[in-house]
Formats: structure tokens, C-alpha cells, sequence
């Protein structure tokens, strides 16, 4: 019979690295510029690959969030209007909210499933799997 404390260590030793594993998840800040009437953000395809997901997935919650029109162009998302950094940054914690982090455990190591008309985001670290309100 195994004392609890060698069950635990047994527990322990066979659960994948990922759920040990306390690295921060940090998402990179917009770097961008105004250009006339439009608001040019050059670091966007490095935050959609910190996030782990489509880019026209990314692209297309953020244009519809912030209510304005946009498009890819040589590795930056120009947006049709003027718009503050941190109105943007604020609309891509909300995306890794919903899209990217799992409300079981909070890590980001997750993908988006199909299911018929619904979507989840399954946990590769936990096993968790939760429905996205959000439709895009």
C-alpha cells in the first residue's frame, strides 16, 4: 500500500511539463504609428503568433471590435480610422481572454475546435474544454 506522500510524487511525476511549468504569458504591446487618417500597427503578425492563432481569425475580431476598417499589408495592419494604443492592446487581451487562455488553468497552451456551429477552445495542459461565446 502506497502512503499518500508517494502517490502524490507518482501523480506528480506523470502529468505532462506544460501544467508544472509556470512561464508568464506575456503578450507584445502594439508598436505602431499614425499615418494621415490611419492608424498603421507593424507588430501584428508578431502578436497573432505569440497568441497561436489565424491571422484572419485575429485580423477579423479585431476589426469588428474596434469598429473600424483595416487591412494586411507588408507584415502591418493598417486600420482605416485613428486609433489609441491602448484601445487596441485592451482588444487584444479581450481575444486572448476568449480565444487563447483556458478558464480552467489560465495557461495558453490551447486550440480552437469545431463542433457544427460551435467553437470551443480545448487546453492541451489541462484537458479543459470551454465554448466561445463570441461569434465571428
Amino acid at each position: 500500500m502506497e502512503t499518500y506522500d508517494e502517490l502524490l510524487a507518482r501523480a506528480r511525476h506523470n502529468m505532462p511539463k506544460s501544467v508544472l511549468e509556470k512561464d508568464r504569458f506575456e503578450i507584445p504591446k502594439v508598436i505602431g504609428h499614425l499615418q494621415g487618417n490611419k492608424t498603421i500597427v507593424s507588430n501584428f503578425y508578431s502578436i497573432a503568433d505569440t497568441l497561436r492563432r489565424p491571422k484572419d481569425h485575429f485580423l477579423k475580431y479585431l476589426l469588428k471590435e474596434l469598429a473600424a476598417p483595416g487591412s494586411l499589408s507588408h507584415n502591418a495592419l493598417i486600420l482605416g480610422t485613428k486609433v489609441p494604443a491602448n484601445k487596441i492592446n485592451q482588444k487584444i487581451r479581450q481575444y486572448a481572454n476568449e480565444f487563447v487562455l483556458c478558464q480552467e488553468c489560465g495557461k495558453p497552451d490551447t486550440k480552437l475546435e469545431k463542433d457544427g456551429n460551435l467553437t470551443y477552445v480545448k487546453c492541451t495542459a489541462c484537458g479543459a474544454r470551454h465554448l466561445v461565446h463570441s461569434r465571428i
